[in-house]
């Protein structure tokens, strides 16, 4: 038996969250603001993204170092053409557990059955609302709500399942449609989790002001529709999962804000072009590209990658509060949610 790899708070490598597309077709505001990612903004050119071979090679890398979930995540993922085909490569290495993947869902519908036949399991849409205007604004100017929502419907007939919405909430902005979107989704199978407005990256004037706490949701949601708390999937599971008393599946919430999981944190992060992260607010990640075109070996990358998970002692989320509001964090759309 191989030791699990452990940093250096003793949590173990668990989950690969691997970006393959830097570009996305939105510019939501609190991720890639129209105003910073402009027509003119430098975004990685195809050679300087890693191919899916070399995907595929690190990712058994990783794999035998203990991972045993991916997801594929952007950018916009679904925007990397011949994404199925990686799928395929991806399902068919040994130890590999699970295989997700998470998508704005504006291309899903005809991708979805695709990459189900290719070997993908899961996948989760970014939404935010169901309401038209709204959804517009926090798109960043563009309309397309019911192309997302018939992506969700293809996703279900693929068997892509469980299907999950993941709705990122803030304050004044969207907070007062939440209950549309539980009693939308309800009853359907499909998973609601909400999502605490994070800090990630630079170009969004984040504030405390903005976050509407999980507990805060929970109460307005119980008022509807009576809810218990239920245990988690698995260890290190980031959201806190509850169910409809009587009946109609479950809702989740992800409170990296005002109850941090840092200390259950097993995921890490490989951008588009290479680079390994081992939190979503780090300021700085490793390259593993440079290594991998100049020939290095399995064993190789493996020690350089068993090398920086055993140094990581990120809890970035615990110590937010203690943080300075300038400090420079690698953007979401980098390396995904």
């Amino acid at each position: 038996m191989i030791s699990p790899l452990r940093d250096t708070l003793g949590r173990t490598l668990h989950d690969l969250r691997i970006s393959v597309m830097d570009r996305c077709n939105f510019r939501c505001p609190y991720c890639m603001p129209r105003g910073t990612f402009g027509d003119d903004y430098p975004f990685l050119q195809p050679a300087e993204r890693l191919t899916f071979a070399e995907i595929a090679r690190l990712t058994r890398v990783f794999v035998g170092l203990g991972a045993s979930k991916i997801r594929l995540t952007g950018g916009e993922p679904l925007l990397r053409p011949h994404l199925s085909e990686l799928v395929r490569e991806l399902n068919s290495i040994v130890g590999l557990e699970d295989l997700a993947l998470t998508t704005n869902g504006f291309l899903l519908e005809k991708q979805a059955a695709g990459l189900r036949a290719s070997g993908l399991k899961r996948v989760t849409v970014s939404l935010d609302t169901l309401d038209e205007e709204l959804f517009a604004v926090m798109s960043g100017g563009f309309r397309g709500l019911a192309r997302v929502l018939a992506g969700i419907a293809a996703a279900t007939d693929a068997g892509l399942a469980p299907i999950k919405i993941n709705c990122v909430v803030q304050r004044g902005v969207n907070d007062h449609t939440i209950l549309d979107m539980v009693n939308r989704f309800r009853g359907t199978g499909i998973i609601v989790r909400f999502i605490e407005y994070m800090d990630v990256g630079n170009r969004h004037r984040w504030s405390w002001d903005q976050v509407v706490p999980s507990l805060e949701l929970l109460r307005r949601i119980s008022a509807c529709w009576p809810t218990r708390a239920i245990e988690e999937n698995y260890s290190g599971e980031v959201a806190e999962r509850y169910e409809f008393n009587h009946g109609g599946g479950e809702i989740g919430f992800i409170s990296s804000v005002t109850n941090p999981f840092c200390d259950g944190c097993t995921r890490a992060r490989l951008s588009s072009e290479g680079v390994l992260f081992t939190c979503l607010f780090a300021s700085h990640g490793r390259d593993l590209r440079a290594p991998l075109r100049n020939g290095a070996s399995d064993e190789e990358l493996r020690e350089r990658i068993a090398g920086v998970w055993r140094a990581r002692g990120d809890r970035y989320s615990e110590l937010r509060a203690e943080r300075a509001p300038a400090e420079h964090k690698i953007e979401m759309h980098y390396i995904g949610g």
